[in-house]
């Protein structure tokens, strides 16, 4: 009994000895804005833009190809249906799109991390997309299940980032037919934070849902939203049976989807701004009409996936004042649709975490937090028009989020705020250093980079004159370092292993 009692004692001192030297990190809550959206556009300018629109579905009409139910489905609700066109009688879009829920709650694993999309919300999801990877060690290259991997760690270890994500770069050395299955196992077991789910077929979406099944509860997910997920419209007016696919999935077992039209302007759109908002609107309008009709009450998202073209060499630009005015104007346009809005991110047509990626990526963010966006995809690690995921990128952008939440909490008014007592202390000629004022509040008065450098020449130089990237590539290796993996139930873990290698034996291996 004593020795029993020793053994306990001695636990209980490990245990301790091993919380004090655990690595201790904090996610901050989603952003809740305390500043006003920039609204660019007149009462006229919106009400021109939403009578077109309405002109596009009733007279030109969008394609919805090789989906006969979804063209019963438009049938059945009073569009005109010929061939794979569909053409909806104005009002009719809009009417649909009113069962949609202007903001719901995205569970988590780990319920301190749910994050509400909607209202005057923004949560930050990392890059979505890429094929390529690319490090200061490794340079570019195809990326792999161990990028990815080491991508949600990052994630998880970020503490502005509310979100793990998706497909955070494309794990090339998996099958195309099975690496989904690893995907959502490592977001579901390497991080506690939302992910989304698959949508490269209507069966892997419905893996998603299976596999949420496990992770949640069948009935639980049915009755909660526990994936956002990315549906893209093929533009100009085109909904792919693929990805309506998935999208009937998601909308039938109550998961949310950002419906998005993905826009080259002067390619996917028009060269102006206001005509390419018109095409963006009616895209929006059918793609979420669709989902109300598999499902009301579905939730969705607003998306605008925006930049335009250089005309010389017909690359896609980021950055710029024209994808800004879109942004904007795609705001105020979701906002009338009292609908979540997903847009802007760390965009850049940059090669390399440099000054250029900096520039458009700064410009994209608060491009972003001031057009009101409540989803942000892409806010870390965008690399090479959306080609790649950066690891120094993703802290360099990571880090910056934080300036996104210091931002949006305004200016505090309060009488702390005010500071008229320090005022009064220093007087004229004087400096609040050693004030009250000061020391009651210096800790928390400024934001500060958790990454670049603010030391004196000497210092910097002493330290081998560091540049930004070189900083960051330490600040992944720490972070990776750091890392540890967030507790799961082991029978939980146990039957979510066995779905994926089950899943993964059902059939061969493709690479197409």
């Amino acid at each position: 009994m004593a020795g029993e009692a020793r053994r306990a004692r001695g636990g209980g001192g490990a245990a301790r000895r091993a919380e004090r030297s655990a690595v201790s990190f904090e996610t901050a809550k989603y952003i809740e804005r305390n500043i006003p959206n920039f609204e660019i556009l007149s009462e006229e300018a919106l009400e021109i833009i939403e009578r077109n629109a309405d002109i596009i579905l009733e007279e030109i009409g969008v394609n919805f190809p090789d989906n006969p139910e979804a063209l019963a489905l438009w049938r059945e609700a009073g569009a005109s249906v010929d061939g794979e066109r569909v053409r909806i009688p104005k009002g009719l879009a809009r009417e649909l799109c009113k069962t949609a829920p202007s903001e719901y709650t995205q569970v988590a694993r780990n319920p301190q991390r749910n994050v509400v999309i909607g209202g005057r919300n923004l949560v930050l999801a990392p890059v979505y997309g890429p094929p390529f990877v690319r490090d200061a060690a490794g340079g570019r290259r195809y990326a792999t299940m161990g990028d990815f991997n080491k991508f949600v760690k990052l994630a998880y270890m970020s503490k502005w980032l509310h979100h793990s994500g998706g497909t955070v770069c494309e794990p090339t050395d998996v099958p195309v037919n099975k690496r989904h299955l690893d995907m959502l196992h490592a977001h579901m077991t390497l991080s506690d934070k939302p992910f989304m789910g698959s949508v490269t077929e209507p069966s892997r979406a419905q893996d998603s849902v299976d596999m949420c099944g496990v992770l949640f509860g069948e009935q639980f997910v049915q009755d909660n939203t526990v994936m956002t997920s990315l549906i893209n419209i093929n533009s100009p007016m085109t909904f792919d049976d693929v990805m309506m696919g998935a999208l009937k999935v998601y909308a039938e077992n109550n998961q949310a989807a950002i419906i998005s039209p993905f826009i080259v302007g002067g390619a996917m759109a028009p060269v102006s701004v206001a005509g390419t908002l018109t095409q963006v609107l009616a895209e929006v309008l059918a793609g979420i009409a669709y989902s109300q009709l598999v499902r009301k009450g579905a939730p969705v998202i607003f998306g605008a996936f925006v930049t335009s073209i250089d005309m010389n060499s017909g690359a896609p630009t980021f950055g710029t004042p024209e994808a800004a005015h879109i942004t904007y104007g795609a705001g105020q346009l979701a906002r009338r649709m009292n609908l979540p809005f997903r847009s802007a991110g760390s965009f850049c047509g940059s090669k390399l975490p440099d000054a250029q990626a900096a520039y458009e990526t700064s410009n994209s963010l608060n491009m972003g937090l001031l057009s009101g966006v409540n989803f942000m995809l892409h806010a870390c690690g965008w690399l090479e028009g959306g080609l790649v995921s950066s690891f120094e990128k993703f802290v360099m952008d990571a880090d910056q989020l934080g300036t996104l939440h210091h931002l949006a909490q305004g200016i505090q008014m309060d009488e702390n705020a005010q500071a008229l007592d320090a005022i009064r202390e220093v007087g004229p000629g004087g400096h609040y250093l050693g004030c009250a004022h000061t020391q009651a509040n210096f800790k928390a008065a400024f934001w500060k980079s958790d990454l670049l450098d603010y030391k004196p020449f000497e210092t910097w130089s002493e330290e081998g004159a560091r540049d930004t990237q070189t900083l960051a590539s330490l600040r992944v290796e720490k972070m990776l370092a750091d890392y540890q993996q967030p507790a799961m139930d082991p029978a939980t873990r146990e039957a979510l292993d066995a779905f994926v290698a089950q899943k993964k034996a059902a059939e061969p291996d493709s690479f197409m």
